[in-house]
């Protein structure tokens, strides 16, 4: 999400589409990166119950990958957080300018509309 411009955000519901859009794409890669840690969380147990030493000297390696994982899903979520708090100030702000966009023209009145509104089918 790093790069992602949401200035603007009030100029109707193309904006708010790709705003959408964007946290889409990011629950998305979120969802890859865990069920990858899933796997990699498997194949570490696996070796550690093995005992064999060649299997114990992999684990290093993918303990290491799975901590970079979740780096990564703490900086998506970090962004996503960033970027929903800006869309829920610039509603805010539009709301008390008596402005009708942003996340108004989706009908998305409340944040759990919102939050639901990400796992809808496009």
């Amino acid at each position: 999400m790093e790069g992602d411009s949401f200035s603007g955000l009030g100029n109707g519901a193309q904006n708010d589409g790709r705003v959408l859009q964007t946290f889409r794409k990011s629950f998305v890669q979120v969802q890859n990166i865990l069920d990858q840690n899933r796997l990699l969380i498997r194949e570490i147990n696996q070796n550690h119950e093995s005992k064999i030493p060649d299997n114990l000297s992999r684990n290093v390696g993918l303990i290491r990958e799975l901590n970079n994982n979740i780096k990564q899903v703490v900086d998506l979520y970090g962004d996503l957080s960033g970027d929903f708090s800006k869309i829920m100030d610039a509603s805010s702000e539009d709301n008390s300018s008596g402005s009708r966009t942003g996340t108004r023209e989706l009908g998305l009145h409340r944040e759990k509309d919102f939050l639901d509104s990400m796992y809808e089918t496009s």
